[in-house]
């Protein structure tokens, strides 16, 4: 997979990131599950180090699919991994810090979109 569409896909993530947990969606039930306080961070920062993860993942994710993944493979594998592994992960550490149900969804469900974007952005552009 092309280094282009690996960064077109974790770019993506930061789209689908910035309307799911806009006002618009789901910031604001996504902050009172948090307990309605900002996390310190210095944006750039939090912002950089995402970049690097979204990378990672899209890196890993693209040696999943492979090279020219079909369409229902490439999405059926965003399915999978973004809610059988990271999904999955999440609710086992959400349950013993005792964080709500409506927040796994909230943030299982964005990664499990992530992967099925991710999966779309590599068979548009194989």
């Amino acid at each position: 997979m092309a280094i282009w569409v690996i960064v077109l896909a974790a770019v993506s993530s930061f789209v689908l990131g910035g309307l799911w947990y806009s006002p618009l969606l789901f910031g604001k039930v996504w902050n009172d599950e948090n307990g309605g306080v900002p996390h310190p961070g210095h944006p750039a920062r939090v912002f950089g180090v995402s970049l690097v993860f979204s990378l990672l993942a899209a890196t890993c994710f693209a040696h999943l699919v492979g090279p020219a993944p079909e369409l229902h493979h490439a999405l059926h594998m965003g399915l999978l991994v973004g809610l059988g592994l990271v999904g999955a992960s999440f609710a086992i550490n959400y349950q013993f810090a005792q964080r709500s149900f409506k927040l796994w969804l909230i943030d299982g469900g964005y990664h499990t979109l992530q992967f099925m974007l991710f999966g779309l952005v590599f068979w548009l552009c194989s």
